[in-house]
């Protein structure tokens, strides 16, 4: 029988009773890049962001004479990798629980690995979050714990079949990643239409890859920056489908992953067999998940816009982190494309966010955002 269970932690609580590891999956660092598609989607519910799209789409038209197209470009997180473990092992740490950290970087293994080399002690699984195209839209599935001495390799062939996708492909990949008892298979917030291609396509391409591939996942995702609206429906599904439900924060900037599991387990294969063999898993939803989504990406959003005088590859500030694919392949940040001139309204807005980040402006809003408590029945 599967055995979920979605605990709400109390705001005052300084430990955890009852279970000695926190389990953080789920969370990004400077090496994954991330879509601006997102702009147009936004764009759409903001008249201030269009004016700012139009205007950084002209700008663009008049010095590069070709079109802006933001499914060419990308950003980072702010975060190395070590920094990126330590936000998450440190709220681990003062809920004292034993942490357990993977970091699953956008079809790359970079930061595991890295750690690995460096820090050792510190046992980080080598994991990846791989962008899966599907029947028209694309999924995205947690693979936690690859073996490091065949995780190129392996990253490699997963990288081969987001490239050029094929059905049958993907079947022998999961069943290669599924043989290897360690290896914990976690189907990410499977119910965000992130391409938006409407939720009827998405929905049924869901619903032919879990009819079809379904053995290969061993849990579906409670995740920590999605809309509790749309968790709430991950719930019925893992019950049709009998799979546990999994944390995964999906932090990409200083917020700590706002869902976490709870384990006795002494090490990640040894949770990794709770929820594959036993279908055993506790969720745990920490208090900044109960405030008001909206403010919460907000506040997201307001930590891409700060400067990071420290930042691992020396991208201080944001525009050194947002990158083009321009029409002749060349690669370049914001910074190098703008120098010290961005389009007017794109500077003012990039101010604004500027502003509204420091300590006492941040706070305020957040107040005005208010406290919306999620439900977990």
């Amino acid at each position: 029988m599967r055995e979920s269970n979605i605990q709400i932690q109390d705001a005052q609580a300084g430990t955890v009773r009852g279970y000695r590891t926190g389990i953080s999956l789920h969370s990004h660092t400077l090496h994954s890049r991330e879509s601006l598609d997102f702009i147009y989607f936004a764009a759409r519910r903001s008249a201030l962001l269009r004016h700012v799209l139009r205007e950084g789409e002209a700008s663009y038209r008049r010095f590069h004479g070709t079109e802006l197209n933001l499914n060419r470009g990308w950003w980072t997180p702010p975060l190395a990798p070590l920094d990126a473990y330590t936000v998450e092992a440190t709220q681990l740490e003062e809920l004292g629980l034993q942490p357990f950290v993977s970091l699953t970087d956008h079809d790359s293994i970079e930061a595991p690995m890295s750690l690995q080399a460096i820090e050792p002690e510190k046992r980080i699984p080598v994991s990846v979050e791989w962008t899966v195209p599907y029947r028209g839209t694309f999924f995205h599935i947690g693979v936690h714990n690859i073996v490091p001495s065949r995780a190129r390799m392996m990253m490699g062939h997963l990288e081969g079949y987001t490239a050029a996708p094929s059905e049958d492909r993907l079947a022998e990949l999961l069943a290669e990643l599924h043989a290897d008892p360690a290896t914990l298979i976690v189907f990410n917030h499977p119910l965000w239409d992130e391409k938006g291609v409407g939720a009827d396509v998405h929905q049924a391409a869901l619903a032919e890859l879990l009819g079809t591939r379904g053995e290969y996942f061993h849990a579906l995702e409670i995740n920590g920056l999605r809309p509790w609206s749309e968790n709430r429906q991950v719930v019925p599904l893992a019950e049709r489908w009998n799979k546990p439900l999994i944390s995964g924060g999906d932090r990409h900037t200083l917020e700590p992953n706002a869902t976490v599991n709870l384990t006795n387990a002494a090490d990640f294969r040894e949770f990794v067999a709770e929820v594959r063999e036993d279908l055993r898993s506790q969720v745990l939803l920490l208090p900044h998940y109960h405030e008001a989504h909206a403010s919460r990406i907000f506040q997201n959003m307001l930590d891409v816009f700060r400067t990071y005088e420290n930042h691992g590859h020396g991208w201080t500030e944001w525009a050194d982190r947002v990158f083009y694919s321009k029409s002749d392949g060349q690669v370049q940040s914001l910074s190098q494309m703008w120098g010290e001139r961005p389009p007017y309204v794109v500077g003012v807005f990039a101010g604004f966010m500027r502003f509204a980040g420091q300590r006492g402006v941040r706070q305020a809003l957040r107040s005005i955002a208010g406290f919306v408590p999620a439900q977990a029945d």
